[in-house]
């Protein structure tokens, strides 16, 4: 059995979630659910980053402690993916002891290995990335990505020696071309690497509100480097030696664009400091626009998954319902570069592919089936026209997985949807007698959904679990395991379908 651990960002929480956020967590769940139904042993991690000046200062704006306003945000981050029917396995808060624990294990042992060492730093801070930055990567001394002036910062720091890692990982990453994926994002961590390489700053005096140092209880780690070890902790690092060892080296961060230096330059140069060369993989997604800008809490522009879901009178929002937000962040963005949030392109994709191709046809194949063949379902035909198609759909729907691209992932398994809508119009069975013909036309269907079902529970595993109750199957779609599963012929018949509501009703924009 192979092994897959997928990671999303942890994010902080002074903010509260947003379809950004959303995009990232969809994403990541989609690739678990993935890889479970490929039989890999799947671990799925999202959290909350707690530390920090930004943090701190919002607890002060608030009035409340940083611990206070981080329970706070983090319940909702919580209870915004189990609406999203999001499966993740743990729920990591930095907080945590465990944590604490994994974050002064990793740093003791890299600078035991004499790669980190103190002085004094100065230069330009931005709160709100937690970043400092040179004068040439700020717009006229605003960040780039807050668009507010970076602050004056002078103290005490301890640095960590990137700069010895730079040519150990520009060949790790020349030489591994599924490192970073899509391949831009790859060329843009080899150019940063190209650059000079210089020593970072990783820990603090000014604040205390973060992970002790515990070579000196005066300092605390800088937020970004005690956040990125997050990923290390969920899996046992420094307190459980076998569940590190299974799970590592099947390490895939899901990345926003704004946090590849951090993490395929600063983290894995981490984690070779503290003697660990199993590197992890990423993969990289651009922005979710709105107009044209990045979602972020100082430009209000942010929509929330719920409204999405259940509706918003006051934004003129329709329900899309859970399936519906999870297929269109999925299947929409191409992954990889930027993309606007349409709203209007929703609607458009719901009901395309939704509710006419999708839905329509598992309520056609079992009204007509119901009507033309009894109470019985039929089974299906080893020899249907459709069995080549299945075989194509499943095939590409692999590919596109293992390329990283869930929207071309979606696309072919559409195809099979597609190609069993044409031949139910191409046979017209609901003009036929009953007999063996119709019973072969709709036995065929009744496969196809099957197998569709499988194919794109990922993505929508409500929908997929109903039709696939629906067509008498038992048990939950999810425990399926391909590529069995998908094989053409399984459909026996001899069950009682099911109607219902239509899995996707239309939608009126």
């Amino acid at each position: 059995m192979s092994t897959f651990y997928i990671t999303t960002p942890i994010y902080y929480v002074n903010d509260a979630p947003h379809i950004g956020h959303a995009y990232t967590t969809i994403n990541a769940d989609a690739f678990a659910r993935w890889h479970r139904l490929m039989g890999d042993d799947t671990m799925f991690l999202t959290g909350t980053d707690e530390h920090g000046l930004k943090i701190q200062r919002t607890a002060e704006e608030n009035g409340v402690t940083p611990l206070e306003q981080a329970d706070s945000t983090s319940v909702r981050f919580r209870e915004a993916w189990e609406q999203l029917n999001i499966s993740n396995d743990d729920f990591i808060r930095t907080t945590e002891e465990r944590h604490h624990l994994a974050v002064q294990t990793l740093m003791q042992k890299a600078y035991d290995n004499g790669y980190i060492y103190s002085d004094t730093f100065e230069g330009l801070y931005c709160v709100g990335c937690e970043a400092y930055y040179t004068e040439d990567e700020l717009d006229d001394g605003n960040c780039k990505v807050h668009e507010r002036p970076a602050e004056h910062m002078s103290e005490d720091n301890y640095f960590f020696k990137l700069s010895a890692f730079a040519d150990q990982l520009l060949e790790h990453y020349e030489q591994h071309s599924d490192q970073v994926r899509p391949d831009g994002y790859r060329n843009e961590v080899l150019g940063l690497l190209r650059q000079e390489v210089r020593d970072i700053s990783i820990s603090r005096t000014s604040i205390n509100w973060g992970v002790p140092v515990p070579w000196d209880d005066k300092h605390v780690f800088y937020v970004w480097y005690d956040a990125l070890i997050n990923y290390a902790t969920a899996v046992g690092y420094g307190a459980d030696e076998d569940r590190f060892g299974t799970y590592w080296p099947a390490a895939h961060h899901m990345i926003g664009k704004d946090i590849i230096r951090f993490h395929c330059v600063f983290w894995p140069a981490m984690l070779l400091a503290a003697g660990i060369t199993d590197l992890p993989k990423f993969y990289v997604h651009g922005w979710l626009l709105i107009g044209g800008e990045k979602m972020s809490k100082s430009k209000l522009n942010g929509v929330t998954p719920k409204q999405l879901i259940e509706g918003d009178d006051e934004q003129a929002f329709v329900p899309f319902g859970v399936d519906g937000v999870r297929y269109h962040f999925l299947r929409d963005p191409s992954f990889g570069p930027d993309g606007d949030f349409s709203y209007e392109q929703m609607i458009v994709r719901y009901n395309s592919d939704l509710a006419n191709q999708f839905g329509n046809l598992v309520q056609r194949v079992i009204t007509v089936t119901g009507k033309k063949c009894g109470d019985l379902a039929p089974s299906c035909d080893g020899d249907s026209p459709l069995k080549a198609e299945a075989e194509k759909a499943f095939t590409a729907t692999t590919e596109a997985w293992a390329r990283a691209q869930p929207p071309i992932a979606l696309d072919a398994t559409w195809r099979l949807i597609r190609e069993t809508n044409e031949y139910l119009a191409a046979k017209e069975p609901w003009k036929m007698e009953p007999g063996a013909d119709v019973d072969r036309v709709m036995g065929d269907s009744l496969e196809a959904i099957r197998i569709v079902s499988i194919l794109a529970s990922p993505a929508i595993p409500v929908a997929a679990q109903l039709a696939w109750e629906r067509i008498g199957m038992t048990g939950n779609v999810d425990d399926q395991r391909l590529p069995d599963a998908a094989t053409w012929g399984q459909y026996a018949g001899g069950v009682a379908l099911t109607t219902g509501d239509p899995l996707f009703p239309r939608l009126k924009g």
